[in-house]
């Protein structure tokens, strides 16, 4: 029997084996519930958003639209950061549609019972706003700054994906941090 290590099942599923996607997930689950937990405690307005439903909702996400080539582990949990801030924004978006009056759009009961607090989506979607500008002047300090708030990856993690030094992860963090917070005081 042939032992899998998330390296091997990332390279199987990256050239197009879906179900290495599965036992893949089995060998990080632990990781990624550390950090889909970390996101609902940011956002603990989203209170019934737990933490297996931003995970099953990120395994979804990749099932359904699997990248075209994942390069390694890190990368990997990059492309999972991302499908997280995905998840969190839609989600926010419906909340905040159904109090503009979303009852006109169709939403399952699964979904709205996923739907809480409107002010942490408010400030989720802020933010998306604001991440999304970033990312139009400085690509890379959007992608450090969602890797790391979004994914959780370690400074150097983010280098390696983003093939950059440590020092320009850190100065790329700080810069993209001050200018989302002073955007959001705004």
């Amino acid at each position: 029997m042939e032992i899998h290590t998330p390296t091997r099942l990332i390279q199987e599923y990256s050239e197009g084996d879906i179900t290495a996607l599965n036992q893949l997930f089995e060998l990080v689950y632990d990781e990624l519930q550390l950090e889909a937990q970390r996101q609902r405690n940011r956002w603990n307005g989203l209170d019934t958003f737990n933490t297996i439903d931003l995970i099953h909702e990120t395994y979804l996400k990749l099932w359904h639209h699997q990248p075209n080539k994942i390069e390694n582990r890190r990368h990997f949990f990059a492309i999972a950061a991302k499908a997280m801030r995905q998840i969190l924004i839609n989600y926010a978006e419906m909340r905040s549609a159904r109090k503009r009056g979303g009852h006109l759009i169709q939403v399952s009961a699964d979904e709205t019972d996923l739907i809480a607090n409107n002010q942490a989506a408010v400030e989720l979607l802020e933010m998306d706003e604001i991440l999304r500008k970033l990312e139009k002047m400085h690509p890379r300090q959007s992608k450090v700054f969602e890797y790391r708030f979004f994914g959780g990856m370690t400074v150097e993690d983010t280098g390696y994906v983003l093939n950059v030094s440590q020092s320009t992860v850190k100065r790329d963090w700080q810069a993209a941090c001050n200018w989302i917070y002073d955007k959001m005081k705004e």
